[in-house]
């Protein structure tokens, strides 16, 4: 039922789009036709990567596809947003009632508006932001540690080797002790990480990886993905702990694993709570578990803080903490935005980033 619905909704509001596009531009039905079957078709070529038809193409036909696909839904957003706007202006007198009607003084601004939105998102998503912590125990370190702790990396067909060299260079930059990862490294599909060998880039780090799975990493299959982190060395913590000097590090096996999933009350019997205790949690749902078990800090991901705006409102509704630093009792939680994207680079109203942590 919410399936249906979910592809019912962005095929009204393509309609709804098209039709006002029909009547915006001063064109010979003949023109038209092509400018609404272009707008169209991009918007089709959605489900296409969705269900990985994708995988079939060569790979500069893949990526292309892959990029004028995922980002047609977010152009289609605003498109919506636009269009209810000036119609509800109409409505109620504010603007002419023939503005939307072969005007091409309103069609340029309304193109110019958005090449101007999505050059400035675009731009946005590639300045991966440094964010600092500075975290405190009462228990006993021998030194204080530095880490950097990253989510949803999502590198396949969004994300390159190209971009994931350049974000080991910025990880190896920090000169780390230690390089957490809460899930969804993986954006989807295995093709692209295997012709272009991006594992070796995991392999330039300079520091111990450690990493939990996402949910991204279930829609390649599990067994692909756990292959992935043996080959790119990261520890893979699937309901399972590690101890790493002064530090307790617990992954969590992911929620989409619903039925096989550890509880964290179990996990915390196999760790070591004299140390600082760490979880890597993708999904960041049920936070008052990490307090009862009186886990010192956990690191999650997964929400992207929504991407764009005005999702970005929605996920909020939907998290108890969608982003940020958040504490509940003495447990410290960090939810981050990820360093990586879904679909189309564009970052409106939120950013991509990556944590450097010093607990001392």
């Amino acid at each position: 039922m919410w399936m249906l619905f979910f592809l019912i909704l962005p095929l009204l509001a393509l309609i709804y789009v098209c039709w006002h596009v029909w009547c915006l531009l001063p064109l010979g039905w003949i023109w038209k036709t092509l400018v609404i079957s272009c707008m169209a078709g991009s918007f089709l070529l959605l489900p296409a990567c969705i269900m990985r038809f994708t995988d079939r193409l060569p790979m500069p036909l893949a990526i292309g596809v892959y990029e004028v696909g995922t980002s047609s839904i977010i152009v289609l957003l605003y498109l919506f947003m636009l269009f209810l706007v000036l119609d509800l202006a109409r409505l109620f007198r504010l603007v002419p009632k023939t503005v939307l009607f072969c005007n091409w003084w309103i069609a340029g601004s309304i193109l110019l508006l958005m090449l101007g939105l999505f050059i400035y998102g675009n731009l946005n998503y590639r300045h991966k932001h440094r964010q600092e912590l500075h975290l405190t125990t009462s228990k006993e370190m021998a030194k204080p540690i530095k880490l950097v702790m990253m989510s949803d990396l999502h590198i396949g067909y969004p994300n390159g080797r190209k971009e994931l060299s350049r974000w080991v260079d910025m990880v190896n930059a920090e000169q780390p002790d230690l390089i957490l990862i809460a899930g969804d490294i993986i954006d989807g599909s295995m093709r692209p990480l295997v012709d272009e060998q991006m594992h070796e880039e995991f392999l330039r780090l300079k520091a111990p990886v450690y990493a939990c799975m996402g949910n991204h990493e279930y829609f390649c299959g599990k067994d692909k993905a756990r292959q992935f982190y043996q080959d790119a060395g990261i520890c893979l913590l699937q309901d399972s702990c590690a101890v790493v000097g002064d530090l307790c590090i617990i992954g969590r096996d992911d929620c989409a694993n619903r039925y096989h999933r550890s509880s964290l009350r179990e996990l915390m019997k196999q760790a070591d709570s004299s140390r600082y205790c760490i979880v890597l949690d993708h999904q960041p749902n049920h936070l008052e578990q990490a307090e009862e078990q009186k886990v010192d800090f956990q690191f999650s991901g997964h929400t992207h803080n929504g991407q764009v705006w005005p999702i970005s409102w929605i996920v909020r509704m939907m998290y108890e903490c969608a982003y940020g630093l958040y504490q509940k009792g003495g447990t410290q939680y960090y939810v981050s935005s990820g360093m990586g994207i879904w679909g189309g680079k564009f970052r409106i109203g939120t950013r991509s980033e990556y944590v450097v942590a010093y607990i001392k």
